[in-house]
């Protein structure tokens, strides 16, 4: 990896804390999510002298790295995180692995037992390498105090690849002293993998002979001006275009070329690929079903389809659709994106329904807003946004529920002036609800509606789909929410959020347009 030196103000001694903090800021991570504990503590104070660091606490790890991820897709650079130990990092664990799957850059800096006291097998004492391996692109434990900046800077490359880089930190690096040079090391970013120009002239090939071919798109193929080239070769060509199941960020609205999501089931994705010739793979993943069924295949496209991959999340993607374009000779100056069809109007009457919520939410969407979508089996919305005001969309990627309300909050950190809205399940809202007092907290600008239905929904669907019995007593007592029932209203306010529930449609539009009229977070408690 190639390293360049930034000049810092002089020789000087200070703890590798200080070094630590130095470095990060180099590579402008600016913004630190945090839940420390007592080996974290000299970075923490590191922290402290340092004005110029955002440090953002979190109450559970996983609002910590939900959050970092949020950002990331927003800012399209790494915020770091501070985890305590073994336990706090595998705390965290489940929303690293969406942060993985969305292609978030992430630095995690995960405290440790001081070298000499690691043989003592204290109580925290853990394998935290082999913890931070399986959701980590990256992983790199100090050993060498005066190496530091150079173990940041390969961690910053490596999360722009990008990925997640895990530094874990020694409680004596962190608090011994050296003697520092004033040039700090500066990570380079990695050399994309080049793209092939033979596999382009394969495809073009096949769309000439009049084959049946699908582009599958994800990562930086999504945004406005990739995307408007993909429309392009769709409306030039007469191919197909999708977007994967779930991916970190799609630009989309009114003004934007519309894309639709390839379902990860057999009756929604295997449908759509069902005679296709030809899938071609745009930074996305072979499509498969989300979870393993008897007597069907995992894939989604026909035995008989031949898959290509264009170009992987390493190489440089709008750039493949543009040598697609040029392959299949679309004039990309004389196309505009296609209008989006209008949503249908909603059902009328005052009856408060999933579909009535996405419908309105839809309509009501303000300019540049920022849509977290966890909503799970009340979803919607994107079907009902193709035509809404230009907005940014993430969902949840790796599929580990408790994404939604951290999501929100790193979203909201790095655009503090746009308006974020987050699409809440009940059920995976309850693995972060921690998360809302960090909203409060913050005074993050945040409107968390929460689709109370009171169970865990998509395992309702899931028991029949895999064949299973019907639900006896035991079973329904692990898919419902109730006896006590959730109370949102009362939780958020616990955790200093404004809250109100609402039971009829009128009540949702008064909420939500009041919601909408201010700053800060606020929470619905969406009864359908």
């Amino acid at each position: 990896m190639a390293i360049a030196a930034v000049s810092t103000s002089a020789t000087q001694s200070m703890t590798g804390a200080d070094r630590l903090c130095d470095a990060l800021l180099a590579h402008d991570v600016d913004v630190c999510f945090a839940n420390p504990g007592t080996s974290e503590m000299h970075f923490v104070a590191a922290l402290d002298r340092q004005p110029r660091m955002r440090c953002i606490l979190g109450l559970f790890e996983g609002v910590v790295t939900g959050a970092a991820d949020g950002y990331a897709r927003m800012r399209d650079r790494p915020a770091a995180t501070l985890l305590h130990l073994g336990p706090g990092l595998a705390n965290g664990l489940a929303n690293m692995h969406n942060a993985r799957r969305a292609l978030s850059p992430m630095i995690n800096i995960v405290g440790d037992h001081a070298v000499e006291h690691l043989p003592l097998d204290s109580p925290l004492t853990s394998d935290i390498d082999s913890l931070a391996r399986p959701m980590s692109r990256w992983v790199k434990r100090i050993g060498d105090p005066v190496r530091i900046d150079q173990d940041v800077a390969e961690a910053w490359a490596q999360s722009m690849a990008p990925g997640i880089s895990t530094l874990i930190l020694p409680a004596d690096m962190a608090w011994n002293e050296h003697v520092y040079g004033s040039e700090l090391a500066r990570g380079q970013r990695l050399p994309q993998t080049p793209l092939e120009r033979e596999t382009v002239a394969r495809i073009g090939t096949a769309i000439r002979d009049g084959r049946k071919v699908v582009l599958l798109l994800t990562g930086a193929a999504l945004r406005e001006g990739a995307l408007r080239i993909a429309d392009g070769i769709r409306r030039t060509t007469g191919v197909e275009i999708y977007a994967q199941g779930s991916n970190g960020r799609i630009e989309r609205g009114r003004g934007r070329a519309p894309i639709a999501k390839l379902p990860m089931t057999h009756d929604g994705g295997g449908a759509l690929l069902r005679g296709v010739d030809m899938l071609v793979l745009i930074g996305a993943k072979e499509p498969v079903s989300f979870f393993a069924y008897p007597n069907r295949p995992g894939r989604l496209a026909p035995p008989s389809c031949e898959i290509v991959r264009l170009a992987g999340p390493d190489q440089d993607l709008p750039q493949a659709l543009e040598w697609l374009a040029d392959e299949a000779g679309v004039k990309l100056e004389a196309v505009s994106a296609a209008p989006a069809a209008a949503s249908a109007p909603a059902a009328g009457g005052d009856a408060l329904s999933v579909d009535a919520v996405n419908r309105l939410v839809a309509a009501r969407l303000p300019e540049q807003a920022i849509i977290c979508d966890e909503a799970l089996t009340s979803s919607g919305f994107f079907d009902y946004s193709y035509d809404a005001p230009p907005h940014d969309y993430l969902q949840i990627t790796g599929g580990a529920i408790g994404i939604g309300i951290p999501m929100a909050a790193g979203a909201a950190v790095a655009c503090p002036d746009r308006k974020v809205i987050n699409l809440q399940a009940d059920g995976s809202g309850m693995y972060t609800v921690q998360g809302l007092w960090t909203h409060a907290r913050e005074n993050l600008d945040v409107v968390t509606i929460v689709f109370s239905n009171r169970s865990y929904a998509t395992l309702w669907g899931e028991m029949s789909k895999v064949g299973a019995q019907t639900p006896g007593r035991n079973a329904q007592r692990m898919l419902q929410l109730d006896q006590p029932e959730l109370d949102w209203t009362k939780m958020a306010q616990g955790l200093g959020v404004e809250a109100s529930r609402a039971t009829t449609l009128a009540e949702f539009t008064r909420a939500f347009d009041a919601a909408l009229a201010r700053r800060g977070p606020y929470l619905i408690e969406a009864m359908v």
